[in-house]
């Protein structure tokens, strides 16, 4: 993963994504579902939306009661965030290296935190999610399930140049599991058609051990 590239790539499309994208949970029940059960679960303290884009999963979370804050790599995904939703915490910061202490967090949620991240490099930031997260504390992650890498040159009109990863999700189960985390739940689905890219996803649901 490159980080240089990931923040150039989304400098170009940050404004269009928010527009495209700030409502989409509106179409997604199971969407919805998954991230109601994780606050109903995940209890008090704070949360950190990982690769939090707009903030609408932050958003979405903070009107079900969840102390939220969004964390993205890219500034300008973290300025559309701030003007979107002025009410939430949003910071720049790299989820390789996240700007937490040790056991300061009730969970993490990472809705295509891992997109662009090889399979074979995920128990790194996995390891992130668990040194920062307190001792059963719970993680959420979503993702496009498949084995191929994607190259995408333009997103809504805009120029860009961005790698996209799906990922096998028996291989997402198994690096949460080495970097220290038990699973509780996992959620497989069909894409909503002319809603969103048509990739089967998964949602997994792990506690720290």
């Amino acid at each position: 993963m490159d980080p240089r590239a990931i923040r150039d790539g989304y400098a170009t499309i940050a404004h269009a994504y928010a527009e495209q994208l700030r409502h989409e949970l509106d179409a997604k029940p199971l969407d919805r579902g998954f991230l109601d059960a994780f606050a109903a679960t995940v209890g008090d303290g704070r949360v950190v939306d990982i690769g939090c884009g707009p903030g609408q999963i932050a958003a979405y979370l903070r009107g079900r009661g969840v102390a939220v804050e969004g964390l993205d790599l890219s500034p300008q995904m973290i300025e559309q965030a701030r003007a979107l939703y002025p009410d939430i915490a949003f910071r720049v910061g790299d989820m390789f290296a996240l700007p937490y202490a040790d056991a300061s967090l009730a969970g993490i949620v990472g809705f295509y935190a891992i997109v662009h991240t090889p399979t074979d490099e995920l128990v790194a930031p996995f390891t992130e999610f668990h040194r920062v997260v307190r001792p059963r504390g719970l993680v959420a992650v979503a993702f496009h399930v498949g084995s191929e890498r994607k190259h995408v040159a333009e997103m809504w009109g805009c120029t860009t140049s961005l790698e996209f990863w799906f990922h096998p999700a028996e291989a997402v189960v198994a690096a949460l599991e080495v970097a220290g985390f038990s699973i509780e739940a996992r959620l497989d689905r069909e894409p909503y058609p002319d809603v969103e890219h048509p990739s089967r996803r998964a949602y997994v649901l792990a506690r720290r051990r």
